[in-house]
């Protein structure tokens, strides 16, 4: 899903892209960016400011998450350094902005809102995890139903239509299934690798 999407938006980006060339930016500036305004989204949305959160990390932290990369390939700038750079601060951003939603359940009292919220962030960095641990025993693990585009779209639709609870009840639900997945992929692969050997 988030390689189609990617792919049919991409010439919505070419505008910014060629304005970020202009400044001068490069694309682990464009990554630290995002993040920071990932964090600015999780801080506002603590504070109960949940749609000015949603509006920040949709409007300007997410569409900065799709330049750098499209930056990276314009101005031949691909590194293994920047992949891993731009992987480790999403997981970061994912946890600012979950963070801030159980602070937000915090001031409301809603201790079921912020277990729940706890066990979403422990699904999304295993989804994440799984895939990467896969990776490293040579098998590519991109299967699942919930991969982070869809984290974060989830994210940005509970937060702008300030549907807070119903939300991190589906983010909790989804990515520990999407983890679960990856596991039985995972074990299936290395299964059937050592019934052919």
């Amino acid at each position: 899903m988030e390689t189609w999407t990617r792919a049919r938006t991409r010439w919505m980006l070419v505008p910014f892209i060629d304005v970020a060339v202009r400044l001068g930016l490069t694309p682990n500036s464009l990554t630290v960016l995002g993040f920071v305004l990932n964090v600015i989204a999780g801080i506002l949305v603590g504070f109960g400011y949940v749609f000015a959160g949603g509006a920040v990390m949709t409007a300007l932290a997410m569409p900065l998450d799709a330049l750098d990369g499209e930056l990276a390939r314009k101005t031949n700038q691909m590194s293994r350094f920047g992949a891993f750079f731009d992987s480790t601060l999403d997981r970061f951003a994912e946890g600012a902005l979950l963070m801030g939603l159980a602070a937000y359940f915090v001031q409301r009292n809603d201790i079921a809102g912020v277990v729940i919220t706890f066990i979403a962030l422990v699904g999304s960095l295993m989804v994440s995890y799984t895939r990467a641990r896969a990776e490293g025993l040579g098998i590519d693990c991109k299967v699942g139903l919930f991969s982070r585009f869809g984290r974060f779209l989830l994210l940005a639709a509970g937060l702008l239509l300030v549907q807070v609870t119903p939300m991190i009840w589906a983010l909790a639900i989804l990515s520990n299934y999407t983890a679960i997945e990856r596991i039985v992929y995972v074990w299936r692969v290395l299964r059937k690798e050592d019934a052919a050997k």
